[in-house]
């Protein structure tokens, strides 16, 4: 793992509304402030993604997602649980007041309580939720090292050093309402 000066330089970088880049459980992740419609557009210019699909966020915990979902049911909320920490991303009923440069053209978000010790570290030292979208432009692979982010994303403002956990696949993505997998 690295650092805590490193953690608290992503952090820095996080507060002054600027992009970093991060290991996740499966990729390199794009994050940012997940308030910051300025820096959520930056995340989408760079991967050239369209605005309308929406974007993750990740937490340390529930409690750091509390303020962008709806008030959730005991059975929702006991199943999501059940899956965090770890690589499961639900989509919940967003709150009323978020961007839609963030949820896109949903009513829902996409969420997850990551297991990624460093990642769940960057969210704890950031207090609150960041954005965690690939780091690759759409269409491209997305990449598993700090160096594979510096040579295809050399605009990203800083690169958190560490390894992603492994998996090959990215994390499972399911609709809380339905149940289905959507991913």
């Amino acid at each position: 793992m690295n650092s805590s000066i490193e953690l608290q330089q992503a952090v820095d970088v996080l507060k002054s509304g600027e992009v970093i880049a991060y290991p996740t459980e499966a990729v390199y992740g794009l994050g940012c402030d997940p308030s910051n419609v300025e820096a959520i557009n930056r995340i989408l210019e760079i991967k050239q993604r369209p605005w309308h699909k929406g974007l993750i966020i990740i937490a340390a915990n529930l409690e750091q997602l509390t303020p962008f979902l709806a008030p959730l049911s005991a059975d929702t909320l006991k199943m999501v649980e059940s899956t965090w920490p770890g690589p499961t991303t639900w989509v919940l009923p967003a709150s009323e007041d978020l961007p839609s440069c963030l949820i896109g053209d949903h009513d829902s978000i996409a969420v997850r309580v990551t297991a990624h010790a460093q990642a769940a570290a960057l969210c704890r030292a950031f207090g609150g939720p960041i954005v965690s979208t690939s780091a690759n432009r759409a269409g491209d692979q997305p990449v598993k090292t700090q160096q594979e982010v510096q040579l295809q994303l050399p605009e990203i403002e800083y690169v958190l050093s560490g390894e992603c956990e492994g998996s090959d696949k990215p994390t499972e993505i399911r609709d809380a309402r339905t149940g289905k997998i959507l991913r």
